[in-house]
């Protein structure tokens, strides 16, 4: 059975950084789309960054150049390094898996396996 557990969550004023992790277990990351989306209050779930089975990597627009999506393969870890927090970044931030290619267009019902989420608070 795929399980996600995310960790790494916390508060931090605008301007810091976080890093987040995801731990897989039931299977190995290495062939599988994985990544990150968050939901902030009152506002429906959004996809932050993915990164493939081959290790290329996409990132929503507001993210790219302040996140960084990466993998260890053989810890089977997935790690979002997130740099100038914006309060905008404020969210529950969730690890996601897919088997097989990422969507050009990711949306939340692409993804099967999913943890349970890390809160993150940017204060100003």
């Amino acid at each position: 059975q795929v399980q996600l557990v995310e960790s790494g969550g916390g508060s931090v004023q605008a301007g810091g950084s976080l890093r987040l992790s995801c731990t897989a277990s039931g299977y190995t990351i290495r062939y599988y789309c994985v990544g990150w989306f968050r939901q902030a209050p009152g506002k429906e779930r959004e996809w932050v960054a993915l990164i493939a089975h081959d290790g290329r990597t996409l990132y929503a627009d507001s993210m790219e150049g302040r996140f960084t999506i990466s993998k260890d393969n053989t810890k089977t870890i997935l790690y979002l390094q997130m740099n100038r927090l914006q309060v905008e970044d404020t969210a529950v931030y969730y690890c996601a898996a897919a088997m097989g290619l990422c969507p050009v267009r990711p949306k939340s019902a692409d993804f099967s396996y999913w943890g349970q989420g890390t809160q993150v608070i940017v204060s100003s």
